[in-house]
């Protein structure tokens, strides 16, 4: 046995086979048949020539299909690759080439998305769609049927030995705007972002692979992820319910709707609510406030984020509904893991929290013309991981080598996060310190929104920075230069982004200057550009 999450997966499904594993809508499956279903894939996989270190995409809303194939994945040895379902063309053509995806397995839904794209996607040979409510050809791309092919594979476990070296890449933001694939070996991610098995267990995180099944405690708990399964915190939060031999209960709905989650939450007595930040937390306390007394969620005893700003006013706000429940606000990064908690500790009025300086957490001073060092007390730096951590960007050796750095000797991944090591050798974790906008826990990076807002033919030049926004953390404002004698209209310009860029990515508003800031340099002013926004001036709807 290994660290591998196949290889722990497996021991816990021994351990507690007919306790309930997952529920999404009117799905639910035991651990005995979700192991069942996820060798059943495997062996299908495994039979289309799907290999050992094959990339395989997961292109799906949440649903138990996609943990179960994540888990078929595993056990064959190849890596899933997460994909965006709110990506376009442009975004869609870039993952399926970049991520080397030999298989795609994908709701029904987007087979008009990987027609598009197909054709590009060099290394792509299989479909496998999962049936939903539309009905498009599965013939348009030559896909087959998910439970089809399933059900005509054994379930047997007769897999070879596997690795805790086996990769989980985790595609995010990346600072061209287009996705980076973080290359974790299972043992890292294990423990970085979840836990060893500790999370719920008095004995702590695993010692060695045979601890996983002491692991499994007596009484499960519930708990549910709010977020898409095709982000990072969701899909850990969903590893760390699972190795843990919880009940994982699955946001079924297409968007997030306040009354839907807590109807959720009540009928499947949730203990643990999982959501990401306040984009999440102000639609469940408006739904709350607008519903005294209307759904029993006395079972729910924490309500935890990760992935986005969770303020302290809305953490407040829930403590008032919820006054005997632990409010946690974990921080970290897609390539740091877990790296902190606030739960209601900090040492400092500012920041995300803090946490004790280590052999493997410190602060790292990068200046360019001098050597990397870490940080003197009082001193702040870049916020930095050694140990359990990523082996690097996928398809990517510059962007690896500016993160993964060495410094006395010990390789540290650069999180890209302030931070502060205090008098007292803690250290204070500000935050992103780059231009990148966090809207709603999803990364949007402004040179990506620049580039659809300058193909406008209407547009000479633009910037993008993010501005304060009560329920997203941050939104998107461009400041756009237009072309003399032009007239531009926020719907109009958002109209043309849509074509080019996700939704979320697209501008919440405009503001039109006559000439747009720049350092002596010629490169943008991004502190200048953001005072404007910020000011109003130059606001055009």
């Amino acid at each position: 046995m290994q660290f591998n999450l196949a290889d722990l997966f497996e021991a816990v499904a021994d351990k507690v086979p007919e306790r309930e594993a997952l529920v999404c809508g009117t799905s639910r499956c035991s651990y005995a048949e979700l192991d069942a279903g996820a060798n059943q894939m495997a062996h299908y996989l495994a039979s289309k020539g799907v290999k050992a270190g094959d990339h395989v995409g997961l292109y799906m809303y949440n649903c138990n299909e996609y943990l179960e194939a994540m888990l078929a994945c595993f056990k064959i040895r190849a890596v899933p690759i997460n994909v965006n379902y709110r990506y376009v063309k442009d975004e869609l053509l870039y993952i399926f080439d970049n991520a080397d995806m030999v298989a795609c397995i994908h709701h029904r839904e987007f087979i008009p998305a990987i027609a598009e794209v197909r054709s590009a996607a060099k290394t792509l040979k299989l479909c496998v769609s999962v049936d939903d409510d539309s009905d498009f050809a599965l013939s348009d791309i030559d896909a087959v049927d998910y439970h089809a092919v399933q059900q005509s594979q054994n379930k047997a476990r007769d897999f070879g030995e596997r690795s805790g070296d086996d990769y989980f890449i985790l595609y995010t933001g990346g600072t061209t705007g287009m996705p980076k694939g973080v290359m974790w070996p299972h043992k890292n991610v294990f423990f970085a972002a979840m836990g060893g098995g500790g999370h719920f267990s008095p004995l702590g995180a695993c010692e060695k692979p045979e601890d996983m099944a002491s692991r499994v405690t007596e009484h499960p708990l519930r708990g549910i992820a709010l977020a898409p399964l095709m982000h990072g915190a969701s899909w850990w939060y969903a590893c760390i319910q699972l190795l843990a031999g919880n009940a994982l209960i699955l946001n079924h709905k297409r968007s997030f709707d306040g009354e839907s989650v807590w109807q959720i939450v009540a009928d499947e007595k949730v203990n643990a609510v999982q959501i990401v930040g306040d984009a999440m937390a102000i639609p469940l306390l408006d739904a709350l406030a607008a519903n005294p007394d209307r759904w029993d969620l006395t079972p729910v005893f924490n309500v935890g984020s990760g992935g986005a700003i969770f303020s302290d006013a809305k953490q407040e706000a829930f403590k008032k509904f919820f006054p005997n429940v632990f409010i946690t606000n974990s921080f970290g990064s897609s390539e740091g893991g877990q790296m902190g908690m606030d739960n209601g500790s900090k040492k400092t009025a500012s920041g995300l929290g803090n946490v004790s300086r280590t052999d493997y957490m410190d602060v790292i001073i990068d200046v360019e013309g001098e050597p990397r060092r870490h940080a003197e007390l009082g001193e702040t730096g870049i916020f930095a991981r050694a140990g359990y951590i990523p082996n690097g960007y996928y398809n990517d050796p510059v962007k690896t080598a500016k993160t993964f750095i060495e410094v006395d000797g010990k390789t540290w991944l650069l999180t890209g996060d302030a931070a502060k090591l205090e008098d007292d050798g803690s250290i204070t974790v500000f935050g992103r310190g780059s231009n990148c906008i966090n809207s709603g826990g999803e990364k949007i990076f402004p040179e990506e929104v620049e580039d659809a807002l300058k193909a406008h033919d209407g547009i000479f030049d633009a910037l993008v920075v993010g501005v304060a926004d009560e329920r997203w953390g941050s939104r998107v404002s461009a400041i756009i230069q237009p072309r003399k004698g032009i007239q531009l209209s926020l719907e109009n310009i958002q109209e043309h982004c849509r074509k080019h860029i996700a939704g979320y990515k697209v501008p919440r508003e405009i503001h039109l200057i006559d000439e747009l800031p720049r350092a002596p340099s010629g490169k943008p002013d991004y502190k200048t550009a953001k005072a404007f926004a910020e000011s109003g001036k130059g606001a055009t709807s």
